[in-house]
């Protein structure tokens, strides 16, 4: 594609007569007119005034130009005659529009009728431009360079959008795997203190995600789980117990049962995940969507429907759904896995001790999705079963 340079313009002074010569430079290598008339006469004109500076197809019908339109080359500009017999103009240019490869073709009528009304219906149906017959030499190169630089400049312009949309899809993609890889590292940290929990990670961010995809249509849930909501949550979700990393070991993994105040340190896990989740946030200028419902997890998903839960008591509607969610997934998975301080049990005792507690810990509603969702609870356990 050559650069683009300005029309060269030059007054002539023959006979007395004073007029403007255009001295007509290439707005691009090789662009391609196509020149649409039913009159040969018309079209003979046209492509002696644009032969010299490009590539001239032509059409005595519209049904033949639509032919060639579609066709390589494919024109970069038609100029094309209102009044024909058959299809005429009008018609010829809403085909245009219609197809895909060839919407994005500039038009520039060309016709005898003068009235404005006839010009606006023109322009209102698509075309770009308007030359009235008997037409110009001059008005027809100098509209012609003008629309063919448009479309070069759409045209790099369109390739610029798509370059810079591609580039920022994938670093937006690179920034979401660091993101995820940070998330699950972190994750990580706190499983090194509790070697046993395994894979329970993927496990409950798997739970979460089922009952959010479940409750879509929920009549007190669907206004909140979008798209997006449970995609955030998905990603939050490994974080939910990272606040472990402040439980002294003689306390996290301890084989008995914990003593009245073990068990008030062993509750502050969830104050501290909170905590330093709320510091990170503080390292960002702007905030971050998954660090709100990974703090909402953090310290919220051991409080109970009924008010006896920690850190804070809250009961309810009060509890964030993240944390509700969480509650279920947490507990699900705890019941089924082996820990130092117990066995594990069945997929069938966890399930009636969930339901049991329907209305008491946890929201009944949440609990009668992981009913419906029971049997792709035990899968997720058994695709992501622990090698104990």
């Amino acid at each position: 594609m050559r650069s683009l340079r300005p029309l060269s313009v030059q007054y002539c002074d023959i006979a007395t007569k004073r007029f403007i010569c255009i001295m007509h430079t290439p707005v691009m290598k090789n662009a391609t007119v196509l020149v649409v008339d039913d009159e040969p006469a018309t079209l003979a004109a046209m492509s002696k005034i644009l032969a010299p500076h490009y590539t001239v197809r032509a059409a005595n019908s519209g049904a033949r130009a639509l032919q060639i339109a579609g066709t390589e080359p494919r024109p970069d500009l038609i100029l094309l005659d209102v009044m024909m017999p058959g299809m005429d103009g009008y018609m010829v240019l809403s085909r245009l529009l219609e197809t895909p490869s060839t919407n994005d073709i500039p038009v520039i009528f060309v016709t005898a009728m003068e009235a404005a009304e006839d010009e606006e219906r023109g322009l209102e149906l698509g075309a770009v431009d308007y030359i009235a017959k008997p037409f110009k030499p001059t008005v027809v190169l100098a509209r012609t360079r003008t629309h063919l630089i448009l479309k070069q400049a759409r045209d790099f312009l369109l390739d610029k959008n798509e370059y810079l949309e591609a580039e920022i899809a994938r670093r937006m993609e690179e920034n979401q795997i660091v993101q995820n890889v940070s998330i699950r590292a972190l994750a990580h940290l706190a499983e090194t203190r509790d070697p046993e929990t395994g894979e329970h990670i993927l496990r409950t961010q798997a739970y979460v995600q089922t009952l959010a995809e479940q409750l879509k249509g929920h009549p007190r849930f669907g206004g909140i789980m979008s798209d997006h909501f449970i995609d955030l949550l998905t990603r939050s979700a490994p974080l939910h117990d990272i606040g472990k990393v402040g439980i002294p070991d003689q306390i996290l993994l301890k084989p008995g049962k914990l003593s009245a105040e073990e068990w008030r340190i062993m509750q502050t896990h969830a104050a501290i995940g909170a905590k330093a989740i709320e510091q990170a946030e503080k390292d960002v200028e702007q905030p971050v969507e998954f660090l709100t419902l990974a703090k909402e997890i953090a310290r919220s998903h051991h409080e109970r429907w009924d008010g006896a839960g920690y850190p804070d008591a809250l009961s309810g509607e009060s509890i964030p759904v993240s944390a509700r969610l969480m509650a279920i997934a947490d507990v699900f998975d705890a019941l089924i896995s082996k820990r130092v301080y117990k066995p594990a049990i069945s997929f069938a005792g966890a399930r009636e001790i969930i339901v049991a507690q329907r209305g008491l810990q946890f929201d009944p509603d949440i609990v009668d999705a992981f009913v419906e969702k029971f049997d792709a609870f035990v899968a997720i356990a058994e695709r992501y079963r622990d090698n104990q």
